[in-house]
């Protein structure tokens, strides 16, 4: 999917904006603090129904607006609008799609598939499990149809074995259908977390040779729980330790990939440019699987794109982009860093953000 129109008001520094995007590369350029990753974080909240620059939504919000309207539009035939509103007394997102209220975030996940590639985007190797189960989560979401009936039903089973493990007598029938519940589920997200690993790792290991070879790097996943026991007796014997820690220790909820670099963890061995070619792999590889299991595209989000990378790595980078002819968003400080980087034949958009005003620029070469 791409979005031929945005439109935000209310959001953060920006003036009202109007945009219209191509389907394949859009630059959006100005000096720090202009307002160019405040566009990036639009499209973020468009599709995931959060920020990825802030944990309250209502920060995002300009200081002389009462709330924050997000538009956008699919293209297609016919093209499908969505929008989400927030306001700053409100602690309730609206969100609508092809005219229609939604209540389910996972509805805008699922029309809007979105990659971030931005600072923070380090974390996924040097950062806690939870960010790199997310990641994994989100590509087996848009690949595996029943993911998240399954996802649902394990943090339902894993909630109320964890009240009952915080209770002062523990109710052994009750714990023993809730663990009954918990195995059954966690075998089956296990499953298809499995499954899809072993689809994504060949595209990720193709996709990462040609943007940093390192051949010695290997990424694995972890279940989380004893590979060499079943979850129903990990959680039987478990029980006291769980209860005095009161919560579950083992099982999906410690799911985890894990990037090594010659038996060290990745992070510990890989300078900044590295870790962020790494990165870079991973959720390219993510959108190129997604495009081959699905035949849909993911739109890219990339803060500053030209940061920690030398000019051949950005050019190598640039090739993936056009290959894949997917839908691009790029900042950068400097209009002149990309320069070069594309195919004569490529079509890049640019726009230019100023004092929190955008516009659109027709000198931009490819050459």
């Amino acid at each position: 999917m791409t979005l031929d129109r945005l439109s935000f008001m209310g959001l953060r520094n920006l003036a009202h904006v109007e945009m219209r995007p191509q389907p394949g590369i859009n630059m959006i350029v100005g000096s720090n603090g202009s307002g160019k990753t405040s566009l990036l974080e639009g499209i973020h909240v468009l599709g995931m129904g959060r920020s990825f620059r802030t944990q309250k939504l209502k920060h995002a919000i300009s200081h002389e607006a009462e709330g924050m309207t997000l538009y956008g539009r699919l293209a297609g035939d016919p093209p499908i609008p969505i929008g989400v509103r927030r306001m700053r007394d409100s602690g309730e997102l609206e969100m609508r799609m092809g005219g229609e209220r939604i209540t389910r975030i996972a509805s805008l996940v699922e029309a809007l598939p979105l990659q971030l590639i931005n600072p923070d985007a380090f974390r996924l190797l040097e950062g806690a499990p939870a960010i790199r189960r997310e990641f994994l989560d989100w590509g087996v979401f848009h690949v595996k149809h029943d993911f998240l009936p399954v996802w649902k039903h394990v943090r339902r089973a894993l909630k109320h074995r964890n009240a009952l493990l915080r209770h002062d007598r523990i109710d052994e029938r009750s714990l023993a259908v809730w663990e009954g519940e918990l195995v059954h589920w966690s075998e089956r997200l296990d499953a298809l977390r499995s499954d899809y690993i072993q689809a994504f790792l060949p595209v990720f290991e193709e996709t990462l040779r040609e943007l940093l070879p390192l051949p010695t790097l290997t990424l694995r996943y972890s279940r989380g729980w004893d590979r060499q026991r079943p979850l129903a007796d990990v959680l039987y014997h478990g029980r006291n330790t769980d209860r005095q820690m009161g919560f579950t220790q083992q099982g999906p909820q410690r799911a985890d990939l894990r990037l090594r670099l010659d038996r060290r963890p990745a992070a510990e061995v890989l300078s900044r440019g590295q870790q962020k070619l790494v990165v870079s792999a991973l959720k390219l590889a993510q959108g190129r699987l997604l495009e081959k299991v699905t035949a849909r595209t993911c739109v890219y989000l990339i803060d500053d794109l030209p940061a920690e990378l030398d000019v051949r790595h950005r050019h190598v980078f640039c090739r993936w982009l056009e290959r894949m002819g997917c839908q691009v968003f790029i900042t950068s400080v400097d209009p002149e860093a990309l320069n070069g980087m594309w195919q004569p034949e490529t079509s890049v958009a640019m726009f230019h953000v100023k004092h929190g005003r955008l516009d659109t620029l027709k000198d931009f070469t490819t050459e």
